[in-house]
């Protein structure tokens, strides 16, 4: 079986609803209070995402936002108050339950944290689904949308091993979260793509960043002192791949790869803070959770298994052997 992945983008539709804090999470609330007449009847979904500041996240959020509207729909969107925060994550699914929503849409911080939660919304008839970030096992929801992280991981490591050329290659790996799948199947599969295992002697050294551009940039700063030698680094995401980029600046002859497509980090690989990026879809993923909660809501039909919705390697070096688009065409398909 694949691992699941997915995205999304559209413009932020103005909530009718407040922003309340939920004990161990934020909320963004839109389309009215409850699921019942006082909301004209309209089908709720719940929306619960890693954080509400990363930009990956605030666009999917819109463009679910966006597409509960068109389908006559409303969004109750809450988030943990970090990446890793899953009691949030937990008491988000909890108050959700409480409002009587139809589906919840995913992105657990935690792949296996939240499957306490996920189990008892699902025993109440709730469908639940996990956008971006699989649940482990996958089985514990309903369905994933989301990107083949795997397969992206495995792109990354291609384009770096290739871009070294004939240099021995000295990699250090610039992680995200301990206990996410996206950080295992992104990780994984640039090993894969580079031809290295968790061993290799190539690998000068690891660290977790949380996705976080200071902390990245901290232990790259760190790694590099140890070891001047380093010549490609694997990075979870576009702000660990800035924050390495930080740290290394002035430091020539260092490749530097990443996954998410933002517009942010497709220009940064346009002004060569690093070679390449792996673009994801969030839009989609939002846009296909959004409408398999509905159509449940409406014939009972649940949605099932993995959907993957894409990844495209960006850069404005291509490589014989390996597909990619430029950063022109990146800028015309990013989000944020």
């Amino acid at each position: 079986m694949r691992h699941l992945r997915t995205s999304a983008r559209v413009p932020v539709i103005a909530a009718a609803g407040v922003a309340l804090l939920v004990a161990g999470c934020t909320s963004t609330k839109s389309g009215g209070s409850d699921n019942g007449p006082a909301s004209g009847g309209k089908i709720a979904i719940g929306l619960v995402t890693k954080t509400n500041s990363n930009p990956y996240f605030v666009k999917l959020r819109e463009s679910a936002q966006a597409e509960a509207g068109k389908k006559g729909a409303k969004l109750i969107a809450l988030a943990g108050k970090f990446d890793g925060d899953n009691q949030g994550q937990v008491d988000a699914i909890n108050n959700l339950v409480a409002q009587n929503v139809k589906g919840i849409l995913i992105t657990p911080s935690n792949s296996t944290g939240v499957l306490g939660a996920i189990k008892a919304a699902r025993d109440k008839g709730i469908v639940v689904i996990a956008l971006d970030t699989a649940t482990d096992p996958a089985s514990a929801v309903d369905a994933t949308f989301a990107t083949d992280n795997e397969a992206a991981g495995v792109k990354q490591g291609q384009y770096v091993k290739a871009a070294l050329g004939s240099k021995k290659p000295a990699v250090v790996l610039l992680d995200g979260t301990p206990g996410s799948t996206v950080d295992d199947f992104r990780h994984n599969g640039f090993l894969k793509g580079f031809a290295l295992t968790n061993g290799s002697p190539e690998i000068k050294g690891t660290a977790v960043t949380n996705g976080d551009q200071t902390k990245a940039q901290t232990a790259m700063e760190n790694l590099y002192q140890r070891d001047h030698g380093i010549n490609a680094v694997y990075t979870i995401n576009e702000p660990a791949a800035a924050g390495a980029a930080q740290a290394l600046s002035g430091k020539p002859g260092v490749v530097i790869g990443s996954i998410d497509g933002s517009c942010t980090g497709v220009r940064n690989v346009q002004s060569g803070k690093f070679a390449a990026t792996v673009m994801q879809f969030p839009k989609k993923m939002a846009q296909q959770g959004v409408d398999a909660v509905v159509d449940y809501a409406k014939d009972k039909k649940k949605p099932s298994g993995f959907t993957d919705t894409g990844s495209q390697l960006i850069t404005d070096k291509p490589l014989a052997g390996l597909a990619s688009k430029d950063t022109a065409w990146g800028l015309k398909n990013c989000w944020g």
